[in-house]
């Protein structure tokens, strides 16, 4: 890996991943993140097991198990708050790792960053990057400071709407499914052990998760509205109103939810880069080539299983040429195929209405997600 040069275009949470990742194998990294903050925003985030199994891999495992919530069931309530059914939830991770856990959004971000830093990479905040040129082995890039480099491999982590992805002509773009989340933080209620969801009600889903020992985070999924239509000001009163169908422990979360600027309010959407996720020297990974509802909560665990897979075959002395970009893709297409068509598929049922297998669904994905990527 000597005098090999990578750019890593976003520093997100598969973007940070991957740069762990490299520069643990000797490789020159630098990291671009648009926002000058370092991207530390929002309410919470459930990891489940194979998900873990990345974060293990670059050593911050331990950190995010003391700082978040695992669990190894999922209850299921009525709008009331009546109790239908708590199960067990396969360990997608492996038998020594929590089938599942919950952490504020920010806490992971920041335990990422510090991987990051402590990497040795070379961080740029506040910076964008624009590939100028490419030849069969390098591409070089220039960033909004008016510098340039030149790099072996451009990564383009840059989330869902990744002008990198756009820049390339890739053609895909993200789609609404339909459906909309309220989430916000609030103080864990007494006797929250796991994941707990509601149907029905006013809203298709009303859930909560615990993230730590003294937080949670809370979601309501309806049909997506206008966002024109909602003034931010109005978030948590908006937030409230829904959450009045709801029972058990809502009634203690519904109290906290006062704090407009803690409520978000994001639209569903799908999208799945098919063909190749490669262009010349810039590859894509994580929200750049794909997303889903997070009705699997499997979002983050693929983009932890791309910046994995890209990093193992980036690390494995094979040349850094079209064969290898191209093996990176179809070792995951079919598998994140799975779980965007299968996710997509759980909102569907709820939109039209009809009760759908969900538990027959999951029975037929989750056993791969077990096996490594």
């Amino acid at each position: 890996m000597e005098g090999k040069r990578v750019l890593v275009i976003g520093g997100g949470t598969s973007g940070n991943v991957m740069t762990v990742l490299l520069r643990r194998a000797g490789i020159d990294v630098d990291l671009v993140e648009v926002r000058p903050d370092w991207n530390v925003r929002g309410s919470g985030i459930t990891l489940q097991g194979n998900a873990l199994r990345v974060l293990r891999e670059i050593g911050v495992w331990d950190e995010v198990r003391e700082h978040g919530f695992g669990f190894d069931a999922l209850g299921l309530t009525t709008p009331d708050g009546t109790v239908l059914h708590v199960g067990d939830v396969l360990r997608t991770g492996g038998d020594d790792l929590p089938a599942t856990l919950g952490m504020q959004r920010p806490v992971l971000q920041r335990i990422l960053v510090d991987a990051v830093r402590a990497s040795g990479a070379n961080v740029r905040l506040g910076t964008t990057a624009e590939i100028l040129t490419e030849d069969e082995t390098s591409a070089t890039v220039r960033f909004s400071d008016g510098t340039e480099g030149r790099y072996d491999l451009v990564v383009a982590a840059d989330g869902l709407h990744s002008a990198t992805r756009v820049a390339l002509g890739t053609g895909v773009e993200p789609e609404p499914t339909g459906m909309a989340i309220w989430r916000v933080p609030a103080p864990r209620p007494a006797g929250v052990e796991c994941s707990v969801l509601s149907h029905g009600g006013p809203c298709y889903i009303a859930g909560y998760t615990p993230t730590s020992e003294d937080t949670i985070y809370a979601y309501l999924v309806e049909a997506a509205r206008g966002r024109a239509a909602i003034p931010p000001e109005s978030y948590a009163r908006e937030m409230r109103r829904l959450a009045e169908g709801y029972g058990g422990a809502w009634d203690e979360i519904r109290d906290s939810i006062t704090d407009p600027a803690q409520v978000n309010y994001t639209w569903f959407d799908r999208m799945l880069v098919e063909g190749s996720w490669h262009r010349g020297r810039v590859v894509l990974v994580g929200d750049a080539a794909h997303c889903c509802p997070p009705t699997m909560a499997q979002g983050a665990a693929m983009a932890l299983e791309d910046a994995w897979v890209l990093s193992q075959l980036l690390t494995s002395g094979s040349a850094w040429d079209e064969e290898l970009l191209t093996r990176y893709y179809e070792r995951r297409i079919d598998r994140v195929r799975m779980v965007v068509e299968a996710s997509v598929q759980i909102g569907q049922w709820q939109l039209d209405g009809v009760p759908g297998d969900v538990p027959g669904l999951l029975e037929a994905t989750m056993p791969v997600l077990k096996e490594l990527p």
